[in-house]
């Protein structure tokens, strides 16, 4: 028997046999690699889909919106103040990335989930009632929204990387393409309830879909790893990763690229019109959807390739094509047939950057540090994600198809630093 205090110290030589395994067992989730498969690892990323379909696959739909405040809700005002709604609810949903990743990597999704979920409905209910020709309600709902999409995006996209390690980029691609996804079928939504329910009712059907989406989720979404202590400050936004040259410059490519990536989501359809004479008919109204169709396909299939012929090759490559599609298709095309096309296939080849950039991220990155890495690499691209389609839509004075040819080049010219980069 031991003496000299007052508390009686176990040793771990001291517990029975089935104590000490159960303990073992209890932090083998934390400590073991992942499954790479599973019952539980293909529901939590079914659930991240779900997550990242309200989110940025709502982010992704923004053109249906943009279309409709340009021609009908917000027609006071210029396509540049238009379009800074849609580029304000991307700058907060990175900007407060890093925050979102550090929460996660300390508490984990289980409370951050239905919160966000919470949040973006609510926004989604707030918008509905906003009135026509008063852009600061618009710009108020819309960046509401955003700051609750922040904490459920980053989470779904970060805890994959619990569940999967060989497949990563593989399995990332299903979220990512849901956020696709999320861009087909709300634009069409809108498109076809605007006219026969109004601005209000379509937007709260929007706002019901969100609502069950993440009730799904919040029951789907599992993490493997115990929740931690808040980091200091100085921990929380992790610069410390700047350190690393490699993530640095996938940092600095990716900033170029949210530049200048979102200016065909956002104008396809606007420049469609005005190549036939400022009309939207026939299937002007569907080049965004088509673009996210087939976004579908680039974000999922590449990340089979990129498993294995690397991923930093990969989003390389694809980015180098979207720039080429750009300008040999974007740029030389006015009649239906050729937009059609373009939107196909600049959706397949815009896919990669958003499904491999994060994996590119998790590669380097220890998976303590996944969530804040991810989030400070998008807080680092807000800036972008903010100035590149408003500056994209100064050149829209008048709407003609020669000044969208000069967006065109401006879009080409910042995807090059990407590769640069």
């Amino acid at each position: 028997m031991k003496t000299g205090s007052p508390t009686t110290t176990i040793d771990a030589a001291d517990l029975p046999l089935d104590t000490e395994k159960r303990r073992s067992d209890a932090e083998l989730p934390s400590t073991s690699e992942p499954p790479d498969g599973g019952l539980d690892a293909w529901l939590t990323i079914l659930g991240a889909s779900l997550v990242v379909f309200s989110t940025f696959g709502t982010v992704n739909g923004y053109g249906a919106f943009s279309d409709y405040y340009n021609t009908v809700y917000l027609t006071k005002y210029s396509a540049t103040l238009i379009s800074m709604i849609g580029a304000i609810q991307i700058f907060i949903l990175y900007t407060f990335g890093s925050l979102s990743g550090a929460l996660f990597d300390s508490f984990g999704p289980r409370y951050m989930i239905p919160a966000s979920g919470i949040v973006t409905s609510f926004a989604f209910f707030m918008l509905s009632l906003t009135k026509p020709q008063h852009i600061y309600q618009q710009y108020l709902a819309h960046a509401l929204f955003s700051l609750g999409a922040t904490f459920g995006f980053f989470p779904a996209v970060a805890v994959g990387a619990h569940w999967f390690k060989r497949h990563l980029a593989f399995a990332l691609g299903f979220p990512l393409g849901a956020a696709s996804l999320g861009g087909i079928i709300f634009p069409i939504m809108l498109n076809r309830l605007f006219p026969r329910v109004g601005f209000g009712w379509a937007v709260r059907a929007m706002a019901f879909i969100v609502l069950g989406c993440y009730a799904i989720a919040t029951v789907t979404i599992k993490t493997r790893r115990p929740p931690k202590p808040l980091p200091k400050l100085t921990q929380l936004l992790a610069f410390r990763a700047f350190r690393d040259p490699t993530y640095a410059f996938i940092c600095l490519g990716g900033f170029f690229s949210v530049f200048s990536t979102f200016n065909p989501f956002f104008y396809v359809g606007l420049y469609g019109a005005a190549a036939n004479g400022g009309v939207r008919n026939g299937l002007t109204p569907y080049y965004l959807p088509i673009a996210c169709a087939t976004a579908i396909v680039g974000r999922i299939a590449p990340g089979l390739v990129a498993d294995r012929l690397g991923r930093f090759n990969v989003i390389s490559c694809s980015t180098m094509l979207a720039s080429i599609i750009i300008l040999a298709l974007w740029y030389t095309s006015t009649t239906e047939p050729n937009l059609i096309a373009f939107s196909a296939v600049y959706g397949f080849a815009s896919g990669p950057f958003f499904s491999l950039f994060n994996p590119c991220i998790i590669q380097i990155s220890p998976i303590s540090e996944v969530g804040a890495r991810i989030g400070m690499a998008f807080m680092f691209m807000a800036g972008a994600a903010l100035a590149g389609t408003p500056i994209g839509g100064v050149f829209l004075h008048p709407r003609s198809v020669e000044n969208f040819k000069h967006l065109i080049l401006f879009s080409v010219g910042a995807l090059s630093f990407l590769l640069r980069a």
